[in-house]
């Protein structure tokens, strides 16, 4: 085993989550965070394209995501890849994909405090991310998605249900074309979390999808 990957596997765990990570939207700017907040969503990621935006933009959105969540008691924000920009402002958490954990600085993050969370697409990553001792692990994608080229096969329900088991003890959110009415289903096979992203950015209206999206996890936690 590479050296490094022993060491990450002596290293102490990342602080774990302060609450579920239950109905949990992926949005492109600071203006979505705010606003699912207000609606009472509590877990939202800022995934911010840096072709989308200046480096001067893409800091500006950070901060604000991370202001936004610090002002919302119960506020567990994200951000994905950005994780210099995340340290420097003091965010709650950070979502990485496989490919960053290469060059991201893991010591310092757990350093800070602060939680991550780690994408995984087969039982070897998830094996990889275990080393690490997230807060947290993402299995996707879950269903075919447009909004991302992806290099993996859809995961379905059926291998989802025995992968969220194998992220155990860390809680295991579910990504990758799930819609409100694919919700039901996703939960069924034992995760702690869905992660959305169309089904509330381009709802006709954002915010009863955004109530929907609550209003399914609290059902589905009720019946467990």
């Amino acid at each position: 085993m590479h050296p490094e990957k022993i060491k990450l596997m002596h290293n102490p765990s990342f602080a774990p989550l302060s609450g579920p990570l239950g109905f949990y939207p992926v949005v492109p700017t600071a203006d979505w965070v705010q606003r699912l907040l207000s609606w009472g969503v509590r877990t939202v990621q800022l995934r911010i394209k840096e072709t989308d935006h200046s480096p001067e933009e893409i800091v500006r959105q950070v901060q604000a995501a991370v202001a936004a969540g610090r002002s919302i008691a119960g506020a567990q924000v994200f951000i994905n890849d950005h994780w210099q920009l995340a340290l420097d402002a003091g965010a709650y958490g950070v979502h990485l994909g496989q490919e960053d954990l290469d060059s991201a600085d893991i010591t310092a993050l757990r350093h800070a405090g602060l939680r991550l969370g780690l994408s995984t697409h087969t039982p070897a990553e998830l094996a990889r991310a275990h080393a690490v001792q997230p807060s947290y692990l993402a299995i996707g994608p879950v269903y075919p998605t447009t909004l991302k080229v992806m290099p993996y096969a859809p995961v379905g329900l059926e291998q989802l249900q025995v992968w969220a088991k194998l992220g155990a003890p860390y809680p295991v959110v579910a990504i990758g074309g799930i819609s409100l009415d694919r919700m039901p289903g996703v939960l069924a096979c034992g995760v702690q979390g869905v992660a959305v992203v169309s089904a509330v950015t381009l709802a006709q209206s954002p915010q009863d999808a955004a109530l929907q999206g609550l209003a399914i996890f609290r059902s589905a936690s009720a019946l467990r």
